[in-house]
């Protein structure tokens, strides 16, 4: 695995514009990189791939076990009044859309799960369509060898599931939310709409803030249309503790992702996992802080629901190296143990793994300054060469 310097393209910027990549500059910060690409072999690929797999197998058994328990509903937070619904969600097998796994990985050792996405992932546009865009043009430009691939099927798998969600579990008009003032999310859905009308299946956007409630306790859209069909890049963490969750069991819609995605996008999986698959090499020790557990020296302290990097404090062999503050921390936290990221000149990376259909797809990296990746981490394309 290694960074690369390489030229930019001279009209990248016209053509995010020209695609709808708005948001490749935030806060006046860039987001989208491409003055360096990250390289891989092929067998390094393949493992990244094998440890997705596997990863999102044993995650599904976390859900599997944790739906069978009150005990195990309650240390995830879940609220008591959405127990059924979720387990509904679970056992009548809603069908899901895509994930991302994080991984710390360096090309030599085993990658290691930091963390599972599998409720709201976003760096979508960025990893399925825009990085495959610039790989084209830089062999074009002659700037890459013509023999270098991408790891990357990830729009046309998007596309695939779309038509299976549409010929064979029977879904018709798809609502698509996500809340107002949302550059980057909004960017995501209209990305995702492209993806489904391309499979055939007809969309219509809402934002979140504008889902009414009609008389026989269905949920509406603005034109007063019973909505049964709902794609949403809200958090079911946030869903279930709002007003509206005490009708989230009988409004009759097929949510994408389903809610029994809030058990593995929740941290309390972190521990959850290593206590069912202790000494996998592909997990990091991980517990309940709460819990007696056996001494780390070096560790991070991540909050049940806490997102993009808020609310984590990493310690090491003692002394707190790095922390950040957010709204999270109520609910509860882990523990786990601290891998470092590989570091490339004087920044961080960790991968993202996606999913679609349960199956590994591809990978989008992010690089940082700072310990911690967050919301402006900046995203690196790759390429793939033997």
């Amino acid at each position: 695995m290694k960074r690369v310097d390489i030229a930019e393209r001279p009209d990248w910027r016209e053509k995010a514009t020209e695609f709808g990549f708005n948001f490749h500059t935030m806060y006046g910060e860039p987001y989208w990189c491409e003055n360096a690409y990250y390289q891989f072999t092929l067998a390094q690929i393949e493992e990244l791939e094998a440890a997705t797999a596997e990863l999102h197998q044993m995650c599904l058994q976390v859900v599997e076990k944790v739906v069978s328990s009150d005990a195990l509903l309650t240390k995830f937070c879940i609220p008591k009044h959405t127990w059924e619904f979720v387990r509904s969600c679970w056992r009548s097998q809603q069908p899901s859309l895509y994930s991302r796994l994080d991984l710390a990985y360096d090309g030599k050792g085993p990658a290691k799960l930091l963390e599972n996405n599998a409720d709201t992932p976003t760096s979508l546009y960025e990893a399925a369509f825009f990085q495959w865009l610039w790989l084209e043009d830089q062999k074009e430009a002659g700037k890459l060898p013509q023999n270098a691939d991408q790891y990357n099927s990830i729009q046309e798998a998007l596309i695939a599931r779309f038509e299976e969600l549409r010929l064979n579990h029977g879904f018709g008009l798809l609502h698509m939310a996500c809340c107002q003032d949302t550059e980057e999310d909004r960017g995501t859905v209209q990305y995702l709409q492209d993806c489904a009308l391309e499979a055939g299946l007809p969309t219509e956007f809402l934002f979140m803030e504008e889902i009414g409630l009609g008389e026989k306790g269905q949920f509406t859209d603005m034109q007063n249309q019973v909505i049964g069909n709902l794609f949403k890049l809200y958090p079911w963490e946030f869903m279930l503790r709002e007003i509206f969750s005490t009708k989230l069991e009988d409004a009759g819609v097929r949510w994408l992702e389903p809610a029994w995605k809030s058990i593995i996008s929740n941290k309390a999986l972190l521990p959850m996992l290593w206590e069912m698959f202790p000494n996998h090499p592909n997990l990091l020790p991980a517990y309940f802080a709460d819990d007696d557990h056996p001494p780390l020296d070096s560790y991070v302290v991540k909050q049940l629901f806490s997102r993009e990097g808020a609310n984590i404090q990493i310690v090491k062999n003692g002394q707190q190296i790095a922390s950040v503050d957010g709204p999270y921390g109520e609910e509860g936290k882990i523990v786990q143990q601290y891998h470092p990221l590989p570091t490339f000149g004087d920044s961080h990376t960790v991968i993202g793994s996606w999913l679609v259909n349960d199956q590994p797809c591809g990978i989008g990296l992010r690089e940082d300054r700072e310990l911690i990746t967050q919301d402006l981490s900046r995203f690196y394309p790759h390429i793939i060469l033997d």
